[in-house]
């Protein structure tokens, strides 16, 4: 039964008329004058009954011939997904739910700004790195974002299955919280290419980050390529950099670091490393944003530039410049010849592609030639081990149950 109570507190009703639906209390706008009288509809899908339109977003509107709005309902599978994407930041775990319907859930919880939030980013990112790991990001690049790595480290720090981060240019020094996130949990033994040219970073920070393997065994043990051009760093730095047993590719361009035939002979018996006479296509920007998230990474920088341009920069970006200041001074024999001092070093390894047609390897210390062996520039995985390792990933994979394509389709006719 209609009442005028019924129109003040719950806004415009609609009633069934010959398969379309009319608003019954369109002319009380005088009874009422506070309350805004929503636009008429003429039609709508057969069988709906009366309702009000508080939630738009239940609905699809498109435009008939005659110019007309049209409203559709959506499926029961959008509004199921509408309405945990709105309650993303509740969820204890989506360990098991199927990958399909994940990647829906996390476009939907995009669109609704969730990871973008200041009070839910954190969580609402964690629920889903926790439960797919590397399909929400498994590549990050924010090179030259400094902003976005101080207004979103603790969203950022919810990435643990990163195997490539590029944090060129973000200025951070030898921050000890980001030191923490690189190290430490399992971003640390999933990263394989880190990029940390441009930083200011010393050969104190450089201690930092080399400690846990050094010490404990622990942190970037399966380095891979590691990029340290543009900072100050001295020889003092390489002894720290012998740990990474399995680095096969340093760029030390552009630091304090002076080239010659002693640091390619230290490097070569430290680690195996040689130096490149043309630059190596590993460091020319190879890092990209690769993930579910990476959508969720262009609004962060978006906002970061709308940010900075109503707000004065931090305290700590204010010191960070005052150290790269410093850093150019001492680089200013460089500046004057605008040369850049290219120092970059690789392992000789046919399963590792860095872009060299030919290898030169430099005489050391004693004036010998020291050549890798036979067996160390063919050495290749056992087969046992390939399959090893390929089983396992696909076991992880086939661990959380995936819909057939019968069951999308039983899904979505919903």
């Amino acid at each position: 039964m209609y009442s005028e109570e019924m129109y003040a507190h719950g806004g415009a009703v609609y009633i069934q008329e010959e398969g379309e639906l009319r608003c019954i209390n369109y002319s009380h706008k005088a009874i009422h004058p506070s309350v805004k009288t929503p636009p008429r509809l003429k039609e709508l899908p057969l069988g709906t009954t009366a309702f009000h339109l508080e939630r738009k977003d239940h609905f699809v509107h498109t435009l008939d011939s005659e110019g007309s709005i049209r409203y559709t309902a959506k499926s029961l599978l959008d509004l199921c997904l509408l309405y945990v994407a709105e309650n993303v930041e509740h969820i204890e775990s989506l360990v098991g739910f199927p990958e399909e319907m994940a990647a829906r859930l996390f476009v939907v919880a995009e669109e609704k700004k969730k990871f973008s939030d200041q009070e839910t980013g954190s969580r609402a990112l964690k629920v889903f790195c926790d439960a797919y790991e590397d399909l929400v990001l498994r590549s990050l690049c924010l090179r030259n974002r400094f902003s976005v790595v101080f207004e979103k480290l603790e969203e950022i720090k919810t990435f643990q299955s990163l195997r490539c981060l590029d944090l060129h240019g973000c200025k951070f020094g030898d921050s000890q919280e980001i030191f923490e996130y690189l190290t430490s949990g399992h971003l640390s033994r999933s990263l394989s290419q880190l990029f940390l040219g441009a930083n200011s970073l010393s050969d104190a920070g450089i201690q930092k980050l080399t400690a846990p393997v050094r010490i404990m065994k622990t942190g970037l043990q399966n380095l891979e390529l590691l990029d340290l051009s543009y900072n100050p760093i001295t020889e003092r730095a390489l002894g720290y950099l012998a740990c990474f047993q399995k680095l096969r590719g340093l760029d030390l361009s552009e630091t304090l670091i002076k080239p010659g035939t002693a640091l390619n002979g230290l490097l070569w018996r430290k680690m195996r490393l040689v130096s490149s006479d043309s630059p190596l296509k590993a460091f020319c920007h190879s890092c990209k944003t690769v993930g579910w998230a990476q959508e969720v990474i262009r609004q962060w920088e978006v906002d970061a530039v709308n940010l900075q341009k109503i707000r004065t920069p931090r305290t700590n970006a204010h010191r960070f410049y005052g150290v790269e200041k410093m850093f150019h001074e001492k680089l200013n024999f460089n500046a004057v010849n605008n040369k850049i001092l290219r120092l970059q070093f690789y392992r000789p390894d046919p399963e590792f592609d860095f872009g060299i047609s030919q290898v030169k390897l430099d005489r050391n210390t004693d004036g010998k030639m020291d050549l890798p062996s036979k067996t160390d520039l063919k050495r290749k995985l056992s087969p046992e081990s390939e399959a090893a390792a390929l089983g396992s990933k696909v076991a992880k994979r086939q661990s959380k149950p995936s819909f057939s394509a019968e069951d999308l389709d039983l899904l979505n006719s919903y």
